[in-house]
């Protein structure tokens, strides 16, 4: 747990705010493989470069979209129930990129032609972290490449609705861009697939179409970087109501999704005060002015 704390607060030392334009950034565990694993994402995806990158971070953009890697160890895997699906406008860079992704990683659903998509596919990298590949327009998806989807899954299964309004209620600019529905089957009435806007970024959701071994984990948390002191307690206070709380700005919402409450500045606070380091290690939440005068 120590060993934890102290690099939860090395990882916030070197997160610059200064090329996150994402509000919500999706942040990814790796087991010491993040400079790998993003030199590999710069091969499979265009529009994908690698900002910065030392021993505890990596930060860089995939199509257009700011991630983030942790160099945190073993202890936290990805797995399918946050996966990204990016979205393609050339059946050919779609094809592409999924012979890369596939030819080391774990096909879910094949390449093909569905329902939904004339050209779709989803699989898991060697990281473990899942990719959805789909070809429609980017006008439907708010321009945006790349969108987290959640996956209720397992204990969480059928959840989908009840998270939906957990999210329509904490974030005051939360949009529904439609629900579809399971026509049939033990699925029946669940979530087939939801997009939705928060915080000017697009997201995805569903509850799984047939039973998955997998639940939330550190693995992938999303992170909602925050102006002032006010607005970390409310998005703190909200997911930790009925979830759990963790260290230095880490917590979990009531379905076990990780989120991390970081001011937006964090950056420039720790780099001004050589002793906020020392004191973000014994935060849950975290206090800005504790951190200013520490």
């Amino acid at each position: 747990m120590v060993h934890d704390i102290i690099l939860l607060a090395q990882f916030y030392k070197k997160v610059k705010k200064n090329i996150m334009k994402n509000a919500i950034i999706p942040a990814l565990w790796f087991d010491q493989q993040a400079l790998e694993a993003f030199e590999f994402y710069s091969e499979v995806f265009p529009d994908t470069s690698i900002t910065k990158s030392d021993p505890i971070v990596v930060e860089g953009s995939i199509m257009g979209i700011d991630f983030i890697g942790i160099n945190g160890g073993p202890m936290f895997k990805p797995n399918p129930t946050i996966s990204f699906m990016a979205v393609f406008e050339s059946k050919e860079v779609l094809t592409a990129s999924w012979e890369k992704l596939s030819t080391t990683g774990k096909i879910m659903m094949p390449l093909d032609s569905y329902p939904y998509s004339e050209l779709y596919g989803w699989v898991e990298d060697q990281y473990g972290v899942s990719w959805q590949l789909y070809y429609g327009k980017l006008s439907d998806v708010n321009n945006q490449a790349i969108l987290p989807t959640i996956m209720f899954c397992d204990q969480q299964q059928g959840n989908c609705k009840e998270a939906l309004a957990f999210y329509n209620s904490m974030f005051k600019d939360y949009q529904s861009q439609g629900v579809k529905e399971y026509p049939e089957g033990d699925v029946k009435g669940q979530v087939m697939h939801t997009q939705f806007e928060i915080k000017d970024f697009t997201m995805a959701a569903m509850d799984s179409g047939v039973p998955m071994p997998f639940n939330f984990t550190e693995g992938v948390s999303l992170t909602i970087t925050c102006k002032d002191q006010e607005e970390i307690d409310y998005y703190w206070n909200t997911i930790t109501e009925k979830g759990q709380e963790s260290m230095c700005g880490w917590c979990k919402d009531q379905f076990g999704m990780s989120w991390q409450i970081v001011p937006i500045n964090i950056s420039k606070i720790l780099a001004n005060n050589p002793n906020a380091g020392q004191a973000i290690m014994k935060m849950k939440k975290i206090s800005i002015a504790e951190l200013e005068n520490a």
